[in-house]
């Protein structure tokens, strides 16, 4: 709240236009609430989220809770296939790294890694878009569709396309939703990688493995029946900060391919300076982000008993 009120501009001087007079100005300070002191704006606005209220989008003069929730189907079909692209492939190269560790494989592996968590989202949103749809053309620019959506239900457009029985409609939004997706679940990819192989060296170096292996236990069984679901506990628990890294990423990677989320939306509300936009996002997010983590916290200790018992 108060980092969006000491920005050195006011939504009000955006509202107003070059050519507006102080007095109209001033009418428009006291319409909105700026006027008061900046404790009273706060109490205000506790008040407002106190009553469900998120307040009114000063760019789009609508409720900001009803820009959220016509935002987020969007941004959560592309944050959920992109941690499943992220989980399904980072996940067998994390333990394709521990079996073959310090191997040329491993080496390789772990420099992806590396790589996939310090590139840039923008840079390789632009680089994909260059390669694919400007030189090959192979997938399109931007946006969720190319013109008929289909009839809304989830908001999803995969899901509604489905639900319509609508095959041309399915390929379509699948096409659009590779390039974003690619590009987001990279950071994602490999952490899963990195954290799985971690993970599963050190399930690999317990006593029990050691006892199993010496008992002449195949190493397939011992993999796929012990090492695995020990080893994926690890992985589980950082399924909810991956999915938040991934959900903060959409700001760029929305951005860049004109998807119409809620990481569009925050970018548009900080250009307008949308004190209410701002908030109100940046609320919504962190709930989602708490409700995630709440859900992983339940899985991992479905998962691992032992975890309760600790508690």
């Amino acid at each position: 709240f108060t980092l969006s009120r000491i920005i050195p501009t006011s939504p009000i001087m955006v509202i107003a236009g070059e050519f507006s007079t102080p007095a109209q100005i001033k009418a428009l300070e006291k319409r909105y609430g700026f006027d008061q002191p900046l404790y009273i704006q706060f109490f205000n606005y506790l008040k407002k989220i106190y009553r469900g209220d998120l307040g009114v989008s000063l760019r789009s003069n609508r409720p900001v809770i009803n820009e959220l929730k016509r935002r987020l189907p969007p941004t959560f079909e592309l944050v959920i296939t992109a941690t499943a692209i992220a989980a399904l492939l980072g996940i067998p190269l994390g333990i394709i790294a521990a079996l073959k560790r310090n191997s040329w494989i491993d080496h390789f592996l772990r420099g992806f890694t590396v790589a996939g968590v310090a590139v840039a989202s923008f840079w390789l949103g632009i680089m994909l878009q260059l390669v694919f749809s400007l030189y090959l053309q192979a997938f399109p620019l931007g946006d969720q569709m190319t013109g008929a959506v289909p009839p809304h239900v989830t908001g999803f457009m995969v899901i509604d396309s489905i639900l319509a029985f609508d095959g041309a409609l399915l390929l379509d939004a699948i096409h659009h939703l590779v390039l974003p997706a690619v590009t987001l679940c990279m950071p994602g990819l490999a952490s899963f990688a990195r954290f799985t192989r971690s993970g599963f060296l050190g399930v690999l170096q317990s006593d029990y493995i050691v006892y199993n292996q010496s008992m002449g236990i195949p190493k397939r069984k011992i993999i796929c029946k012990y090492a695995f679901k020990n080893a994926i506990v690890a992985t589980v628990s950082q399924v909810g900060l991956i999915f938040g890294l991934l959900l903060a990423n959409t700001v760029i990677v929305e951005y860049i391919y004109f998807w119409p989320g809620l990481g569009t939306y925050m970018v548009d509300v900080m250009l307008f300076f949308d004190y209410e936009g701002i908030l109100g996002s940046t609320l919504f997010i962190g709930l989602v982000f708490l409700i995630i983590n709440i859900i992983v916290d339940v899985v991992q200790a479905y998962l691992d008993p032992r975890i309760v018992e600790k508690l």
